[in-house]
C-alpha cells in the first residue's frame, strides 16, 4: 500500500470518531441549555391557562392534559400534574439519562431514522428532501459563477498590478468583502425589488406562485428573475476573497525563478502567465472547492431569511428559534458529513493538481 493510499485510508477512518465527537458535544449542549422544547411547552400551557381564565383541559404536543385551576391572580403559580410532566418528557425523549439519549439517537441516525419535527409534525427527512434542491440550486450557481468570474479577474489584476484598473477593482472588491451577503440582499430588495423605485425583481421567494401555469419560456424568465438578487448576495463575500487570493497567488508565482527563466528564453508574457505560472497559482483556488461544498448543499441562514427562500438555511434557522431538536441535529449530521468529506476531497484535488505533493 502506497503512502498516499494509506494517508487517505486513515483520513476516512477518522471520519467516524470525529463525527461522534462533534455530534456528542452539540447534543449535550442542546440538552442542558435552558429553554428547550419541554420548557417551551410548559410556558405555552401556562399561557393557554391564562387565556382561558381558569383551570381546564389544555392541548399539548404530548397529548391532552388537565392543568390545575385557580383564580385570575394565581396564573403565575399554575402547577402541571406530575403524570402530565412525565408524559411530556417521554414525548420529547427526556425521560432517560443524557448518555442513553445520545446512544439511542446515534443508533437511529446510523439507521437513517432522523425522527419527526416537533414544529411541523412531519418526518425530518421529508422536510429536508423538499428543501435540499432549493439550497443546492442557489449555492451551485453562486459557486460556479464565483470561480468563472474571479479567476480571470484575479489574473487581470495580477498582470496589471498597480494600474488604474487594479486600483479601482480593488476598491470595489474590498467594499464587497466588507458587506455581509444578507445586508447587501436587503439593500438590493429596497432598490430593485417589487414596489421600489426600480421595480425590476420580485421581493424574494424561490419562484412565483403561478409558476406552474406559465409557458416554458415564462418559467425560465420567472426563475431567472427570482435568482439574480439571491445569487449576488451569495457571491459577494466569496467573490472578493477568491479574487484577491487568485491575484496574490499569481503574483507570487510570477516572482519565482522558473518564470524569470521562461522570460529569459524569449517566451511571450501570455505564454509564461497562462502556460507556466497559472497552473501553480490555481492550487490554493481549487483546493478550496471541498470547503465550499457546505455552502451550496446547506444554504445560508440569513440570505434565505432575507429573500424568504424555503431552503435548508431558513428551515434550520426557524428550527433553531423554536428549539426543534430533530431538525437541528439532522442539519448538524448532514453538515458534519459534508465538511469532513469536503476536507478529504480538498486533499485529493491538492494531490492531483500539484504532483509534487506526497501525503504520508
Amino acid at each position: 500500500m502506497s503512502g498516499m493510499t494509506s494517508y487517505f485510508l486513515r483520513r476516512i477512518l477518522l471520519i467516524l470518531p470525529t463525527f461522534i465527537g462533534i455530534t456528542l458535544m452539540v447534543f449535550v449542549i442542546l440538552q442542558i441549555t435552558p429553554g428547550g422544547p419541554l420548557e417551551q411547552e410548559i410556558m405555552k400551557l401556562k399561557g393557554g391557562m391564562a387565556q382561558m381564565g381558569g383551570g381546564g383541559i389544555i392541548g399539548s404536543g404530548a397529548g391532552v392534559i388537565e392543568t390545575a385551576g385557580g383564580s385570575g391572580n394565581e396564573f403565575g403559580s399554575v402547577e402541571i400534574p406530575a403524570e402530565a410532566l412525565e408524559e411530556m418528557k417521554r414525548y420529547y425523549n427526556l425521560d432517560k439519562p443524557i448518555h442513553i439519549r445520545y446512544i439511542l439517537w446515534l443508533w437511529d441516525i446510523f439507521h437513517l431514522d432522523f425522527g419527526n419535527s416537533y414544529t411541523y409534525a412531519e418526518p425530518v427527512w421529508s422536510l429536508i428532501v423538499s428543501r435540499f434542491p432549493i439550497s443546492i440550486y442557489f449555492g451551485l450557481i453562486s459557486f460556479i459563477l464565483t470561480y468563472v468570474v474571479c479567476i480571470p479577474l484575479g489574473v487581470a489584476k495580477a498582470v496589471k498590478h498597480g494600474s488604474p484598473f487594479d486600483l479601482v477593482s480593488s476598491v470595489l472588491v474590498f467594499i464587497g468583502y466588507s458587506i455581509p451577503g444578507w445586508a447587501l440582499g436587503a439593500v438590493l430588495l429596497v432598490l430593485l425589488g417589487g414596489g421600489s423605485f426600480w421595480d425590476i425583481f420580485p421581493l424574494g421567494e424561490f419562484r412565483s406562485e403561478f409558476w406552474g401555469d406559465l409557458s416554458w419560456w415564462g418559467k425560465i424568465t420567472d426563475q431567472v428573475h427570482h435568482t439574480v438578487l439571491p445569487v449576488i448576495a451569495y457571491m459577494v463575500a466569496g467573490f472578493a476573497g477568491m479574487t484577491i487570493l487568485m491575484k496574490n497567488s499569481l503574483m507570487e508565482n510570477l516572482g519565482h525563478d522558473y518564470v524569470r527563466t521562461a522570460f529569459a528564453k524569449g517566451l511571450t508574457e501570455k505564454r509564461v502567465v497562462f502556460t507556466h505560472a497559472l497552473r501553480n497559482s490555481l492550487i490554493p483556488i481549487v483546493t478550496n472547492i471541498g470547503g465550499l461544498l457546505g455552502l451550496f448543499f446547506m444554504g445560508s441562514y440569513l440570505i434565505e431569511k432575507t429573500f424568504n427562500i424555503n431552503g435548508m438555511g431558513l428551515l434550520t434557522l426557524n428550527a433553531l428559534l423554536v428549539r426543534d431538536y430533530p431538525i437541528m441535529l439532522t442539519f448538524l449530521v448532514i453538515g458534519s458529513v459534508i465538511k469532513l468529506t469536503g476536507a478529504i476531497i480538498s486533499d485529493i484535488i491538492y494531490a492531483v493538481v500539484d504532483p509534487r505533493i506526497r501525503f504520508k
